[in-house]
C-alpha cells in the first residue's frame, strides 16, 4: 500500500482541539455534539480522518490528569464516529492503563469495555486513507517489530500482531494480579503490566471509595480479563487471527501457551467463573492441526474430506466392492512386491522409501498411526504368504521377503516412532522448566505400535509361518513362555531348544518374530509376552532344558572359536549387536585362522536370518572389506594382498541372490561397491602366483579378483542390453545412468549428508561404535584400471572392435588365450587367430608357452578378451569352429578367469544388437534344439497372457519354421547350458542369467520362448518360472499389450472384471499368489499386478504410460459411477449443496472405489518412472490434459456434471498421491528438494487458469472439482508443501477460490503459506468475517 502524504496542521489547531475538549468537559456537554463539532473542525483544517494525532492527544489528555467519566465518554464517541483509529487508541491505552490498573482499576475496566466493543470491528479499520501512518504509529507504540522480529508492512500482519499482543498483555496482567508470574518460565512479563514508578497512594479517581472496594473491583477486572482472553480464543474472527499467530510465530505462541497453562493450573479467579474451566481454557489453545468452519468450530480431516466426498468410508459398502480398508495400503503392497525385483539400484534404501510412503499414506488417508502400522505389517505379511510355498526357480525370494518383514519394515516403523520423539525432545529442551530434568520422551506413536501388534493377532491366516522358519518362530514363542513361567531368558538357552523340548502346544507364528524384532529395536519391552493370547499357555514349562550353554552365550563368556562352536555360530543368528561386535573384534584382532572363522560366521545365519541385527552385520562386512593400512606397513605391494583368504570368504559368502538383494534393500549397495573397487583394482593388477588358505586350499589373486569383480558388476544394471544404453536418451529411467561412477556418487552424497538432520543423529545411535566411514569423496580416478576397463566396456557397446596391433602385449595375450581355449583344434587344423590391424608374424603357441604368457594381471586378460571372443565367434561363423567347440572354449576361458564372463555378456549382447551375424539354426545337430518343448512353452505363455486379460493376436504359436537365434546369443546360451546347477556355479550363472533374459527380451519373437525351452530341458523343476519369465517378453515388443495389462490391473483391483477370479477386487485380485502350477496339468492365472511389476522395467518409453494410466483412470471413474450411482439417484443428488451428499451408501461406495483407483494409478506411475515421471506428470501432462479437454466423454458429462465432478476429485487425489509418493509429505526424502519447483509450476498453472490467463478445454465441473480437491488435500494432508509455494501464487489461487465461494479453502491455503501470506490471510478473515 502506498503511503498517503498528509498535510501537517499547525500546532495551534491541536491547541484549539484541546481547548474545545476542556470546555466541553467543564460544561459536561453531550459527547455526540462534541464529536460532531470536532469532526467539522478537523475536516475544515483538511486533517485526514481518522486522525493519529487526535488519538494521541485524547489518550494523553485522559491519562491521568483528566481521568473522569466525561472524558472517557468523549473518547468512546470519537471511536464511534470514526475520527480516531480504534486499534491505535487501544494500543495507546494498553501502554497507559494496564501498567496502572491497580492504581486506576476503573480505567482498566473501561479499557476492557472499549476492547470488547471496538477490537472486533476490524473491517472498518483496514485499508483506510492513511492506514500506513496508523500502522507505523501502532508499531511504534507497541514496538511490534522489535517484539516479533517481523517488519510490519501490511495491514494483515499488523492485525495479527496487534490481537496477539493485546490478549498476551491481558494474560500477563491477570497472572500478575494473582502473583502467578513467578511460576512462569521467564518469571517476568513481556508486556508492561506495572508502572515504572509505583505510586503507593494514588488519587481517588471517580471518587473511588475505600481500598476494600478497590480490591473487589480489581478481582472483577481480573475475571473480566480472563473472560476477554477466552472470548478472543473462541470468537470466529479473533480465533482465526490467533491461529495465524500460532502457525507463524511458534516460539512466541509457545511462551503464551506456557503462561496460559500456569493460569489454568493455579488461578483462583478462573475457578470462580461459571462458564469457563481450566480444561476448556487449555483446550482452546491446543496446538493440534485444525481447520475451522464457518461457525468457528473445529473439524477433523476426515470430516473435511467428507465435504469433498472424500470422507470416512462405510465398511459394508466398501467390502461389497472389494474396497476394504486394506485398499488404503495398496501402494505398500505394490512397493514391497516391486522391491523384490532387485534389478535396479535405488538411490535411497527401502527403509527410507517405505518410511516416506507410510507417512504419505497416513497423512492422505487421515488414519491413526496404529492403523498405519497395522497396514504396513499386514502388507508385509501378505508378501510372505505369496512366497510361503513358492515354485522352484533360480531366484529364491523367501529370505528377502523375511528381511522385508522383520528388518526393513521394523526399521521403517522405528524411524517414524523416533521422528516423533525427536520433536518431543526438542520441545522439552526448549522449555526452560525442564532444564536439569531427565529428558525422556515417549510419544504416542510408540503406544500405537503396541496397539497395532496386539490387533495383529486377529489376523491368524496371515501369521502362518513358512516351513523353513517354523523352528525360529517356535523358539520366539518358547522364549515368551519361559518368561511367563518365571524362567530367565537372558542367558540364551532358548536358542538351543529343540522340538522335543517344546511344550506340546507351543506353536510360534510370524507375530512372535515381529514382536522379537520390535523388542530388539527398543520399540517394545518384554511386557509384550504377557499380552492376552500371545502364547497358548503359560503354565507349561520346557520339558527338557538342556544343560549345554548355547554357542553365542559361550562366545560372550570368552570361549575360544573351536570348529564345533564355529559351526554352531554359522547356523544360529546372533541375537544382539554386542554378539556381532564380538565377532567383529575377533575378525580384526584374532589370528589368521580366527579371522577366517569370524568372516565365515558373519556370512552365515546372522547375515541371512539375523533380522534383528541384519544391517549391523552388513555394515561390519563392508567395514572388514576395507581394512586400513597398518601403521607399520612398509611393503611395496598393497596391504590388501595379505587379506586374500579373508576377503574371499566374504566375497563368496555375500554373493547369493538373496544376500545381494538384502544389501540393496538396506541401502548399502553404494558402500559395498566402494569397498569392492579397491579389491578389484589391487588383485586385478597382481600377477598370479599360487597361495594357500589357512585351510590348505589353493587361492590365486585371479580367483579373488573374479569373485570381487563379478559381485561388483551385479550391483548395477550391467546385465541390460546395449540397445537400452544407446536408446536411453532422456527417458526417465535410472538404468541408463547406473554404473560405477553413479554408485560412487551415491556413496559420496550419502556420507556427506549423513548427520545433518536430527533423525540422522538418532540413527547414528543405533550403529555400532566400531562402524565409521570416511566422508571424503571417492572418484573413479582412484581406480585407473577399473576406469580403463569400464571405458572399454562402453566402447565395446557402442562400436565394433578395432585397434589390435600385432606384437603388442595385448596381441600376445589374445594368442595365448585362443591357444588355451582351442588347443585340441590348433593341433589338428588351422588355428583360431584374431583379426589385427596389420599382418602378424606370430603363430599359435603351444600349451606350455601359452600358460607362461597368461601369468599376467587379470586386467590385462580382460583387455584382451573382446578380441578373443571376436576371433572365436568369427571362426564359428566361418565353420572353422563347431558350436560345441565354441561353447567348450568359452567355458575353458570362464573357468580360467571367471571375470571374463562379464566381457562375454557385454560383447555378445552388443553383437546381437548390431545384427551383423548370420542366424544360428537350433536344430539339435550344430546347436541345442528347443523343439522338444517349444510348442508347449508358447502355449503356456499364451494361456498366462489370456488369463491376465491380455490378447496379442500377432503372437505366433507353433509353426514349421526352424528355430533360429542370433549367433552371439546362441553362443551365450550354449555357454550357460554347460554349467552344472550347483553352489559353485551359482555365482556365475547369477551374473549371466539376467543378461540372457534382458537380451532375449530385446530380440525378435520367439527368442525368449527358445531360451525358456532350452533351459526347461536342463532344469525341469524351473519350468514354471521360465515360462512366466518368457511371457514378460511380449510387453517389451507390444505397447498395446502393456495398455491391456494396465486395464486388467484396474478392473481386477476395482472388482469390475467379469472373471470370477477378480470379482471381489482389492489387493488379493491385483497381486494374487504369484505364479506356479498349483493345478494338475496347467498354469494358474498370474495376477495382473504381479505381471506388471515384472515387466514395467522393460518398457522403454515410460512417458506414454502416464497418459494411458490417466485415461484408464477416467474410464474407471465412468464405470464406477455407472455401476454405483443409479440415474435416478444422480438426479436427486445433483440438487444438493455439493452436488452429492456425503453419507449415501451408493455414493460412499463409489467414492471408495474411485479413491482406490486413484491410489492404484498413482502407485503405478511412481513405481514405473519414479520421481522423474511424477515430475513430468504434474508439470507437463496434467496441464496439457486440462487444456486439451481430455477426460470424460459426453456420456460421462451427463447428470449436471455429476460424474465429471467425481472425475475431478479422482484426478486431484491421483495427483497429490503421486507427489507424496515421489517427494514425501515432509523434507526427509532426498527427492523432496525437487518439489518446490515442480509444485510451484503446477500451482502457478492453476492460478493462471483461475485468473483467466489460460483457456481450458475440459469440463468446468471437473476443473472446479480438481482445483478444490487438489488444494483441499494439500491443506489437510501436505501442509508443508504450501510453505514452499510462492506467496503471490497462493494469493492468486486464494482469489480464484473466493470467486467460487470457497472462502474457507482460500483462508486455509493462505493460513498455511507462512509469514509471507499471513497478512493476506488475516485480511481475508476480517473481510469475510468467518
Amino acid at each position: 500500500m502506498a503511503v498517503v502524504p498528509v498535510h501537517q496542521p499547525p500546532s495551534h489547531l491541536w491547541d484549539s482541539v484541546l481547548q474545545l475538549t476542556k470546555s466541553a468537559q467543564d460544561k459536561n456537554s453531550d459527547p455526540l455534539l462534541w464529536a460532531l463539532q470536532l469532526s467539522s473542525s478537523l475536516n475544515s483544517a483538511a486533517v485526514p480522518l481518522p486522525s493519529v494525532e487526535l488519538a494521541h492527544l485524547l489518550v494523553s489528555h485522559i491519562c491521568w490528569g483528566n481521568h473522569v467519566p466525561i472524558t472517557w465518554k468523549f473518547l468512546e464517541k470519537a471511536l464511534t464516529v470514526k475520527i480516531v483509529p480504534p486499534m491505535l487508541v487501544l494500543a495507546l491505552l494498553s501502554t497507559k492503563v494496564v501498567p496502572n490498573r491497580h492504581i486506576h482499576p476503573a480505567a482498566y475496566r473501561l479499557y476492557m469495555e472499549l476492547l470488547k466493543r471496538h477490537t472486533l470491528l476490524f473491517a472498518s479499520q483496514l485499508n483506510g486513507p492513511n492506514f500506513q501512518k496508523i500502522i507505523r504509529s501502532i508499531d511504534d507504540v507497541l514496538q511490534l517489530s522489535q517484539q516479533y522480529g517481523l517488519p510490519v508492512c501490511e495491514p494483515g500482519v499488523l492485525l495479527v500482531e496487534f490481537v496477539f499482543s493485546i490478549i498476551w498483555q491481558l494474560l500477563e496482567a491477570s497472572l500478575d494480579d494473582e502473583r502467578l508470574l513467578e511460576l512462569t518460565p521467564d518469571k517476568s512479563s513481556r508486556w508492561p503490566t506495572r508502572p515504572q514508578d509505583m505510586e503507593i497512594d494514588g488519587p481517588d479517581s471517580f471518587n473511588e471509595k475505600r481500598s476494600e472496594q478497590n480490591e473487589g473491583l480489581k478481582k472483577a477486572n481480573t475475571a473480566m480479563a480472563i473472560e476477554i482472553i477466552v472470548e478472543f480464543l473462541q470468537n470466529k474472527v479473533t480465533s482465526r487471527i490467533l491461529y495465524l499467530a500460532r502457525r507463524n510465530m511458534p516460539s512466541h505462541w509457545g511462551g503464551f501457551v506456557q503462561q496460559l497453562q500456569v493460569l489454568g493450573a493455579h488461578s483462583s479467579v478462573l475457578r470462580t467463573l461459571k462458564h469457563i474451566t481450566p480444561e476448556s481454557l487449555l483446550q482452546l489453545s491446543s496446538d493440534s492441526r485444525r481447520l475451522l468452519n464457518r461457525e468457528g468450530k473445529t473439524i477433523s480431516r476426515q470430516e473435511f474430506h467428507a465435504v469433498l466426498s472424500f470422507g470416512s468410508l462405510m465398511s459394508s459398502a466398501c467390502q461389497s466392492h472389494g474396497a476394504s480398508s486394506s485398499g488404503f495400503w495398496l501402494p505398500i503392497d505394490l512397493f514391497l512386491e516391486d522391491a523384490m525385483d532387485g534389478s535396479e539400484v535405488a538411490g535411497t534404501s527401502a527403509i527410507e522409501t517405505l518410511t516416506g510412503l507410510l507417512k504419505a499414506l497416513q497423512a492422505i488417508n487421515g488414519t491413526t498411526w496404529h492403523n498405519a502400522f497395522l497396514g504396513v505389517w499386514i502388507a508385509a505379511l501378505r508378501l510372505i504368504q505369496r512366497e510361503r510355498d513358492p515354485r522352484e526357480g533360480p531366484v529364491p525370494r523367501l529370505d528377502t521377503c523375511l528381511c522385508m518383514l522383520l528388518s526393513i519394515t521394523t526399521l521403517a516403523v522405528t524411524n517414524i516412532v523416533e521422528e516423533e520423539e525427536v520433536e518431543l525432545l526438542k520441545e522439552i529442551e526448549r522449555d526452560p522448566t525442564n532444564q536439569g530434568k531427565d529428558k525422556q520422551a515417549l510419544g504416542k506413536r510408540r503406544r500405537d505400535v503396541i496397539t497395532c501388534l496386539q490387533l495383529l493377532g486377529d489376523h491368524e491366516a496371515l501369521l502362518t509361518t513358512p516351513q523353513s522358519v517354523c523352528s525360529v518362530a517356535n523358539q520366539a514363542a518358547a522364549k515368551a513362555m519361559m518368561l511367563r513361567s518365571g524362567l530367565p531368558v537372558n542367558n540364551g538357552y532358548y536358542e538351543s531348544i529343540s522340538v522335543n523340548d517344546m511344550p506340546i502346544n507351543c506353536t510360534g507364528n510370524l507375530r512372535h518374530l515381529i514382536v522379537e524384532a520390535c523388542i530388539a529395536r527398543n520399540l517394545l519391552d518384554t511386557s509384550a509376552y504377557f499380552w492376552p493370547g500371545y502364547v497358548r499357555s503359560s503354565n507349561q514349562v520346557l520339558r527338557n532344558v538342556s544343560g549345554q550353554v548355547p554357542a553365542w552365550s559361550s562366545l560372550m563368556k570368552g570361549s575360544p572359536l573351536t570348529p564345533p562352536m564355529v559351526n554352531a555360530l554359522v547356523t544360529t543368528p546372533a541375537s544382539s549387536l554386542a554378539e556381532i561386535e564380538k565377532i567383529y573384534e575377533i575378525a580384526v584382532n584374532g589370528s589368521d585362522e580366527e579371522k577366517i572363522s569370524a568372516a565365515t560366521i558373519l556370512c552365515g545365519a546372522s547375515l541371512v536370518r539375523g533380522w534383528n541385527i541384519q544391517e549391523h552385520t552388513c555394515l561390519f562386512i563392508i567395514k572388514l572389506l576395507s581394512p586400513p593400512v597398518p601403521s607399520d606397513y612398509s611393503g611395496s605391494d598393497s596391504h590388501l594382498i595379505s587379506y586374500a583368504s579373508f576377503f574371499n570368504v566374504f566375497l563368496v559368502g555375500v554373493s547369493s541372490i538373496d544376500t545381494v538383494q538384502m544389501f540393496s534393500l538396506l541401502g548399502l549397495v553404494p558402500l559395498l561397491a566402494a569397498a569392492l573397487m579397491p579389491i578389484c583394482e589391487v588383485f586385478g593388477s597382481s600377477v598370479p602366483s599360487p597361495s594357500w588358505t589357512p585351510t590348505g586350499e589353493e587361492l590365486s589373486c585371479h580367483a579373488v579378483f573374479s569373485n570381487a569383480f563379478t559381485l561388483l558388476l551385479r550391483l548395477w544394471r550391467f546385465d541390460h542390453p546395449p540397445l537400452e544404453h544407446m536408446m536411453g536418451g532422456d527417458l526417465p529411467t535410472v538404468g541408463s545412468q547406473v554404473g560405477p561412477e553413479y554408485l560412487l556418487l551415491l556413496r559420496n552424497a550419502r556420507l556427506a549428508s549423513f548427520g545433518t538432520s536430527p533423525m540422522d543423529r538418532i540413527k547414528s545411535r543405533r550403529v555400532s561404535k566400531f562402524i565409521t566411514f570416511s566422508s571424503d569423496p571417492i572418484t573413479m580416478d582412484s581406480f585407473p584400471k577399473l576406469k580403463l576397463w569400464y571405458q572399454q566396456h562402453q566402447k565395446c557397446i557402442c562400436s565394433t572392435l578395432s585397434g589390435l596391433v600385432p606384437g603388442t602385449p595385448v596381441h600376445q595375450i589374445v594368442d595365448a588365450l585362443l591357444t588355451m581355449m582351442f588347443r585340441k583344434i590348433n593341433r589338428n587344423s588351422h588355428p583360431v587367430t584374431p583379426a589385427t590391424s596389420g599382418s602378424s608374424n606370430s603363430s599359435a603357441s603351444g600349451t606350455d608357452e601359452s600358460s607362461i604368457k597368461l601369468k599376467v594381471p587379470a586386467w590385462d586378460i580382460l583387455e584382451a578378451t573382446p578380441f578373443v571372443l571376436d576371433a572365436a565367434l568369427t571362426a564359428c561363423a566361418h565353420g572353422r569352429l563347431s558350436p560345441r567347440e565354441l561353447a567348450t572354449g568359452l567355458k575353458d576361458l570362464a573357468d580360467y578367469l571367471p571375470a571374463t564372463l562379464a566381457t562375454m555378456v557385454s560383447y555378445f549382447s552388443a553383437e546381437v544388437t548390431r545384427g551383423i551375424w548370420k542366424p544360428a539354426f537350433m536344430n539339435g545337430t550344430d546347436w541345442p534344439s528347443p523343439a522338444a518343448n517349444l510348442s508347449i512353452v508358447e502355449q503356456q505363455i499364451k494361456k498366462i497372457l489370456a488369463a491376465t486379460g491380455v490378447d496379442v493376436p500377432s503372437l505366433a504359436v507353433g509353426g514349421s519354421a526352424p528355430a533360429t537365434l542370433p549367433l552371439p546369443f546362441a553362443a551365450l546360451i550354449s555357454l550357460t547350458i554347460t554349467y552344472k546347477l550347483d553352489k559353485a556355479s551359482e555365482r556365475f550363472l547369477t551374473l549371466i542369467g539376467p543378461a540372457l533374459n534382458s537380451l532375449a527380451a530385446g530380440c525378435p519373437w520367439p527368442c525368449m520362448p527358445i531360451l525358456a525351452s532350452l533351459w526347461a530341458q536342463k532344469a525341469k523343476r524351473w519350468s514354471d518360472y521360465l515360462v512366466f519369465s518368457a511371457s514378460q517378453t511380449v510387453f517389451h515388443h507390444n505397447g498395446d499389450a502393456v495398455v491391456q495389462l494396465l486395464k486388467s490391473c484396474f478392473t481386477s483391483t476395482l472388482g469390475l472384471s467379469s472373471s470370477h477370479v477378480y470379482s471381489n477386487g482389492g489387493v488379493g485380485a491385483l497381486l494374487g499368489h504369484g505364479f506356479g502350477s498349483h493345478f494338475s496339468g496347467g498354469i494358474t492365472p498370474v495376477a495382473p499386478g504381479i505381471l506388471y511389476l515384472r515387466v514395467h522395467r522393460s518398457v522403454r518409453d515410460v512417458m506414454f504410460m502416464t497418459e494411458e494410466i490417466l485415461s484408464i483412470l477416467m474410464l474407471s471413474v465412468r464405470d464406477i459411477a455407472s455401476s454405483g450411482l443409479p440415474r435416478e439417484r444422480v438426479e436427486k443428488l445433483k440438487k444438493t449443496k455439493y452436488g452429492m451428499r456425503y453419507g449415501q451408501v451408493s455414493l460412499t461406495a463409489a467414492m471408495a472405489r474411485v479413491r482406490l483407483a486413484a491410489s492404484l494409478g498413482a502407485t503405478l506411475v511412481w513405481i514405473s518412472g519414479g520421481s522423474s515421471l511424477v515430475q513430468s506428470l504434474i508439470k507437463e501432462t496434467l496441464p496439457s490434459w486440462f487444456i486439451s479437454g481430455h477426460g470424460l466423454d459426453q456420456e460421462g458429462r451427463e447428470s449436471g456434471g455429476m460424474v465429471a465432478m467425481l472425475g475431478g476429485y479422482t484426478v486431484a487425489y491421483f495427483a497429490v498421491l503421486c507427489g507424496t509418493f515421489a517427494w514425501g509429505v515432509d523434507s526427509a526424502l532426498p527427492a523432496s528438494k525437487r518439489r518446490p519447483k515442480v509444485l510451484g509450476a503446477h500451482l502457478e498453472f492453476l492460478a493462471s487458469a483461475l485468473d483467466g490467463k489460460i483457456s481450458l478445454g475440459c469440463d468446468w465441473a471437473m476443473w472446479r472439482a480438481y482445483v478444490s480437491g487438489f488444494v483441499s488435500l494439500m491443506v489437510a494432508c501436505t501442509q508443508k508443501w504450501v510453505l514452499e509455494v510462492d506467496v503471490e501464487v497462493l494469493k492468486t489461487l486464494s482469489k480464484g477460490l473466493r470467486l467460487w465461494n470457497e472462502e474457507e479453502l482460500a483462508l486455509a491455503l493462505l493460513g498455511l503459506g507462512g509469514v509471507g501470506a499471513m497478512g493476506a490471510a488475516a485480511e481475508l478473515v476480517v473481510e469475510c468475517e468467518f
